[in-house]
């Protein structure tokens, strides 16, 4: 078995169980917190890490496909940037859930579209292309969308300006992703062996930086999962099946063809969770930073499941036999 070979087992495996390592190492850090407590820290550059695997996923055509669809992408986008931060926002509402608690879960409404959403969709066997391209253009707008949106909703509660979380998300978002980008066109044309290399094991240090995020943000909370686990479980579990079920109609009812709907279903529902962990980290509290984090975990149950759904029934319809014309 070739080099190239093992580290694609690698990131293969790691992605394949992501909800059990994220799950084990969870109740890891509830039973220990002070062994994923010191990871605090290191959040904000382990996102940047992710999002420079990200960038190095990305190719020029993907953004030439942005030029080929247009309408779609902008559906998609649009159903984003105005369904989750409104649904998020409503949520803290109906809930009256304390302000910390309230500004993660905006936070989480606000940010942009997820990797998660492309792999999700690939298994869905929906329009992958599409997918990629609304992530892209999400992510490229997130240092202006995502700050407006929280300022807009939880203006009074904010100790921080429109500028620094610009600043945050240039930084631990855009930069990352282009130098990834960059870093990808180079390898491509120099190096294209090391170039698929990084493609295989990218998928498992991705993983294994959520995984880390994701305990030291339950480590830092075991207190409060205790006592408020439930309901910010039920906000998390409302917030994706909004963005779930917005996503699918919008689809639906703006005629896109069923490859297409499943895209834009993921990608409306499958937020980035850890930007939102990272700001909340960064600039608000670790309890604002639990939301976006069971987050990470939810969204990684249903969005399997209903990629599965969409999978088998792709393959039923694929199965029926189509009619042969009539002889005259």
């Amino acid at each position: 078995m070739s080099l190239l070979d093992r580290l694609e087992r690698i990131g293969g495996f790691a992605s394949t169980y992501f909800v059990v390592w994220v799950l084990l190492f969870s109740g890891a850090a509830l039973a220990s917190p002070a062994t994923f407590t010191w990871i605090e820290p290191y959040i904000t550059p382990l996102l940047g890490v992710i999002m420079l695997g990200m960038g190095l996923t990305l190719q020029p055509a993907d953004f030439a496909r942005i030029a080929e669809r247009p309408r779609d992408v902008a559906i998609g986008a649009v159903t984003q940037w105005i369904v989750m931060p409104i649904a998020a926002w409503a949520i803290t509402v109906a809930l009256s859930l304390p302000p910390a608690l309230a500004i993660g879960v905006i936070l989480l409404g606000a940010a942009p579209g997820g990797t998660a959403s492309n792999v999700m969709t690939y298994l869905g066997k929906g329009d992958v292309a599409l997918s990629v391209a609304i992530t892209t253009v999400t992510t490229i707008a997130a240092p202006v969308v995502m700050p407006a949106w929280v300022v807009a909703l939880a203006g009074e509660q904010l100790q921080v300006t429109f500028a620094e979380m610009f600043t945050s998300i240039v930084q631990v978002v855009l930069l990352p992703v282009i130098a990834g980008f960059v870093l990808r066109i180079a390898l491509d044309r120099y190096a294209p062996r090391l170039a698929t290399a990084g493609l295989s094991i990218f998928p498992a240090i991705s993983v294994a930086a959520i995984v880390a995020i994701v305990a030291a943000v339950v480590g830092l909370n075991v207190e409060n999962i205790l006592t408020a686990g439930a309901v910010v479980l039920l906000a998390v579990v409302a917030h994706n099946a909004i963005g779930l079920g917005a996503g699918y109609g919008v689809g639906r009812a703006s005629g896109m063809s069923p490859e297409r709907v499943r895209a834009c279903t993921f990608e409306v529902a499958l937020q980035n969770s850890g930007l939102a962990v990272a700001l909340a980290t960064a600039y608000f509290s670790p309890l604002a930073a639990l939301p976006p984090a069971l987050f990470s975990v939810w969204h990684n149950v249903t969005g399997p499941a209903l990629a599965t759904y969409f999978s088998r029934q792709s393959d039923r319809t694929s199965d029926v036999p189509r009619a042969e014309p009539a002889d005259d």
